[in-house]
């Protein structure tokens, strides 16, 4: 039984009621603006939540807190965090599951989440706490520790843990759930486990534990003597060179990056969360950096004496592997939130809010500015690579079967500013981060911390919920549908218009590439008939995917050639329903990678790929380097 002090206001509810009651009075404030901080519950019900959670989200109703049904756990955790990115990280949604698979089906998603510093709530079901019957239905067993349950996978992938056993565990573990999702430093997934028992059962809580809550998102200025350093790094440099990260999108700073860029000429390259820090028809901006970079950005990057990281991890896509920054001489000042990135690269570090930081840079630097000399040069650079997009796009015959990159060339002939393009895995993401023309903050929508097939149709959903009335792209190639079409349904319950480009080229295109690339001669890759010799590649299978996106309820419109594509793509764009447009692809080739990527490589083998591809490994692993 539980007790209150006797002049404490109280109110007598479940753990599940309680939790629910909390979530919908918690709010987060940047800029003086206020923004619930959970929106939304995502969730599927099983034994383990049901009765719990479950009854709790029916008893609040939707003005407590608003419920959307999903189909599949990890996708549920893909559609919150697609919302919490387009709302800058501000807000975010919860997710509730059963015990079980429904809660181990929820660890892709967290790691997705917490790789890129996004934040989402996950609630699973839990087994019971006071162990009145064991085994249960789903548990797993542990011969020598009983408290160990599939939840615990979680814990490595989750920025904030907690089972919560007893009733009375709520309030500090609700408190430091919130503390950490409001965070910009610290976010990502947080999950409180929650035993199915504890969730039914009635404890006195204090009337304050209910109350509106504000937790106020700071901006941290930069350290003046690291901001001092910084300045005087960039003076001294001759031909610096910004990467915008996704720091820069979360922390709203795109206008500070234009004002430091126009002020200072100096050049900006984009990483795959970064795209769209500058508009793509800004002079300074040079598009896409790394191993799916542009010519014109990897060039300059092999030369810049001085890289300045604004909101970056400097994943190994960003440094081709650690072997782009090829000068000498070359340091670097990395502007970051958090001190954990911040130092990377042995860099000179300024650890603050990307905006302030920025608007800090731009005052130490009044009257500065790169030679005519560089500007001239990488603006020479920006024009050339111009062409090679144009190339990629145009289709010299429009009754032509299409190449993916022309695919994005219709569809860069259709969106306007405020259109949204989602994607995450297979060939897509290289060719996008080379050549689409990003219009708005918001624009590119690229998951590539983590890479996730099966991200992108829920994400559109996500990104739909967060800014009602934006075209939102979803695009997908056949082997990426396949992992994960099941939030097509949720789309069509919810009367969410999400656009989905589904291209068809019968596999997994860019690990085809890779395996070629490797010495593995493509094996394994191809969706086809087994031959004669049993590998695959025999004639590609009869799947009709269009046809499977319809009987999901999908308007679908499939297009053969260039201009049917692009009338398709119009149509898509008008209509107020979730809509298909299907295409198979010629596998033309996409302007090649502009820097390296390391993938080892056997060190021995009988096959002539193989050992072709060891030499062709060991000559550009040679241009590996630690930063010091």
């Amino acid at each position: 039984m539980s007790h209150s002090h006797p002049t404490q206001s109280v109110r007598r509810l479940t753990v599940a009621q309680a939790l629910v009651q909390f979530l919908s009075a918690q709010y987060t404030e940047r800029d003086g603006a206020r923004h619930r901080l959970i929106t939304g519950t995502w969730g599927i019900f099983g034994h383990g939540n049901v009765a719990g959670l479950g009854q709790a989200l029916l008893e609040a109703g939707e003005d407590t807190m608003p419920f959307h049904q999903g189909r599949n756990e990890q996708a549920m955790v893909h559609a919150a965090v697609g919302y919490a990115r387009r709302r800058n990280r501000l807000s975010t949604q919860a997710v509730t599951t059963s015990i079980g698979p429904g809660a181990t089906n929820l660890v892709t998603g967290a790691a997705l989440a917490t790789i890129n510093r996004l934040p989402v709530l996950l609630l699973p079901g839990d087994y019971f706490a006071a162990h009145p019957a064991d085994p249960l239905l789903q548990q797993l067993e542990h011969p020598v520790e009983a408290d160990v349950s599939v939840n615990d996978t979680l814990r490595p992938v989750s920025r904030y843990f907690d089972r919560i056993t007893r009733p009375e565990m709520l309030i500090p573990s609700a408190l430091n759930a919130m503390r950490v999702l409001s965070d910009p430093a610290e976010t990502g997934a947080v999950t409180l486990a929650l035993p199915q028992d504890v969730q039914a059962e009635a404890h006195d809580w204090p009337a304050e534990f209910f109350a509106e809550r504000v937790w106020r998102v700071r901006r941290p200025v930069p350290d003046p003597v690291e901001l001092a350093e910084a300045v005087r790094a960039v003076r001294t440099a001759e031909r610096p060179l910004i990467v915008a990260g996704g720091g820069v999108h979360h922390s709203e700073a795109e206008g500070a990056l234009k004002a430091l860029a126009d002020a200072t000429g100096i050049p900006v390259a984009s990483t795959q969360a970064g795209k769209g820090s500058l508009r793509h028809d800004h002079p300074a901006d040079l598009g896409g950096i790394g191993h799916t970079g542009t010519a014109v950005c990897d060039a300059v990057a092999r030369t810049a004496d001085l890289v300045i990281g604004v909101g970056t991890r400097y994943s190994d896509f960003t440094t081709a592997s650690h072997t782009l920054f090829q000068r000498p001489g070359v340091r670097f000042v990395n502007l970051n939130i958090t001190a954990f990135d911040a130092h990377k690269l042995a860099a000179r570090t300024l650890v603050a809010d990307a905006r302030t930081g920025l608007e800090a840079l731009a005052e130490g630097l009044s009257g500065h500015r790169v030679s005519e000399a560089y500007e001239a040069e990488y603006r020479a650079g920006k024009e050339r690579w111009e062409r090679v997009v144009e190339a990629a796009y145009r289709a010299e015959d429009e009754n032509a079967v299409p190449t993916q990159t022309q695919v994005l060339g219709a569809l860069d002939s259709v969106v306007g500013d405020d259109d949204v393009v989602i994607n995450a895995a297979g060939s897509l993401p290289g060719d996008l981060h080379k050549l689409w023309r990003a219009r708005s903050p918001h624009q590119y929508h690229l998951e590539y911390g983590y890479s996730c097939m099966g991200y992108e149709i829920p994400a559109g959903i996500g990104v739909q919920q967060a800014a009602p009335g934006a075209p939102v792209w979803s695009l997908v190639g056949d082997g990426t549908y396949l992992m994960m079409p099941t939030e097509i349904v949720t789309a069509v319950q919810e009367g969410l218009p999400v656009n989905l480009v589904l291209i068809q080229n019968h596999g997994y295109a860019s690990i085809g590439g890779l395996s070629e690339e490797t010495g593995g001669e493509r094996f394994g890759t191809a969706y086809r008939y087994r031959s004669a010799d049993g590998t695959f590649t025999g004639a590609p299978l009869p799947v009709d995917l269009a046809g499977n996106a319809a009987s999901l309820g999908m308007d679908v419109l499939r297009a053969k050639t260039v201009r049917e594509l692009r009338d398709a793509l119009v149509t898509a764009r008008a209509s107020d329903r979730p809509t298909c447009v299907y295409v198979e692809t010629d596998p033309a080739a996409a302007p090649p990678a502009e820097a390296w990527w390391d993938v080892p490589v056997a060190e021995v083998a009988s096959r002539e790929a193989a050992r072709a591809a060891r030499e062709r490994y060991d000559r550009q692993a040679a241009g590996r380097r630690h930063h010091l």
